[in-house]
């Protein structure tokens, strides 16, 4: 069973029954029972016709749905409205479907956490990590998001913001390794940018590029984390990252600076650096700066430490992270490394084998409890 290709199209397939008049909740409903079906029926006789075999099914799903409801009897003069079998037109949906999920009834952190759970593939527990909440408090919010938009028509799409925040998310997950959705956000924001003249949505667009530019680089053979100063360069991909910072260039050079093309900025100075050694950290600082005018926010504030403690030592660094606050995801480890340049190696052990106890994935954890293991012997 190929679950990328049931993936894959899922969000087409909703946006279909969607169209023809169910809404949200049941959409999604009809759509995950068509793929059980898919799962305990193809691996024996696999459908010429994928998608059009799962919007069949989903959409009959559907009807006896509404059928078995005595107060939707009035929708059952769409009972005729079944698509005859037969290739579905390869029309792509998916980030048609992104702006209709972002509907205005929605506050923008449920449309995202919806839109991420219903389009972009990912579980209540992805979700919940990305917005930084408990799984049971994520799982909430997306049952009232659905509650809100059951029976909504989806003809007031939302706004450009809100779609930007799914595709950053979406493709952070996927650049986590997680899940394999980087490509697919970059091929979506590829579309929006094609669609929609907007300084923002190109500078996602970079943002995603030059991250993904260093992607072949950023584990070992065995799967373990390569840090940024220690990856390979000469496996980023140059025609990648040339080509985001032309997108880059040409979005600030429009002089309406938002948070995406900030974010690429400090990325494009990565990528510019020919070794770690010559990064200009100062100017990462100042766009850190940047940024955090805009966001205001604590992970952009935790980032800059890392960068003032490069730019203008580890104590300089270390100061800015005691304005922080410890709960922060990550803050433990970037103590660690400050403390290690510092030269305070037992205290960078001891917070390298804390911070590994906090790690959000295996992969992480294991590089902590990695470090913390060799600092650990240098001591001995």
């Amino acid at each position: 069973m190929d679950e990328l290709l049931l993936r894959s199209l899922t969000p087409s397939v909703l946006a279909v029954l969607v169209r023809r008049g169910a809404d949200f909740a049941a959409a999604e409903d009809a759509v995950q029972d068509a793929l059980v079906e898919a799962v305990r029926v193809w691996p024996g006789e696999a459908p010429r016709d994928p998608k059009g075999w799962l919007v069949t099914v989903a959409w009959r799903r559907f009807l006896d749905a509404t059928r078995a409801d005595a107060s939707r009897r009035r929708r059952e003069d769409r009972l005729d409205e079944e698509p005859a079998p037969g290739p579905a037109p390869t029309v792509d949906d998916t980030l048609q479907l992104y702006f209709l999920c972002a509907h205005p009834s929605l506050t923008p952190s449920s449309a995202v956490a919806l839109t991420l759970r219903a389009v972009g593939g990912l579980t209540t527990r992805q979700v919940a990590r990305a917005y930084l909440v408990p799984e049971a408090t994520m799982a909430q919010r997306i049952s009232r998001a659905k509650r809100t938009v059951s029976g909504v028509r989806f003809d007031r799409p939302g706004d450009v913001s809100t779609v930007l925040r799914v595709l950053y998310l979406v493709f952070n997950e996927g650049y986590s390794g997680d899940v394999d959705l980087a490509a697919e956000a970059i091929r979506l924001t590829r579309q929006l940018a094609a669609a929609i003249d907007h300084p923002e949505v190109a500078g996602l667009l970079a943002l995603m590029l030059l991250h993904h530019a260093r992607r072949a680089s950023r584990t070992g053979p065995d799967g373990s984390l390569v840090p940024l100063a220690e990856q390979d360069r000469g496996r980023w991909d140059t025609g990648m990252i040339a080509e985001g910072v032309g997108i880059l260039q040409a979005a600030l050079a429009r002089d309406r600076l938002g948070e995406f093309q900030a974010q690429a900025a400090v990325a494009a100075l990565h990528a510019d650096a020919p070794t770690a050694e010559e990064t200009d950290w100062v100017q990462i600082v100042e766009w850190y700066d940047e940024l955090a005018g805009l966001t205001d926010s604590p992970v952009v504030r935790l980032n800059r430490a890392v960068a003032v403690g490069e730019a203008d030592g580890p104590r300089a660094g270390l100061a800015e992270l005691a304005a922080l606050s410890d709960s922060l995801p990550r803050h433990t480890a970037v103590a660690a490394y400050l403390h290690e340049r510092d030269g305070d190696l037992p205290t960078a052990a001891r917070l390298y084998a804390e911070a590994a106890h906090k790690a959000p994935t295996l992969a992480e954890r294991d590089h902590l409890t990695r470090q913390a293991a060799r600092l650990n012997a240098d001591l001995r």
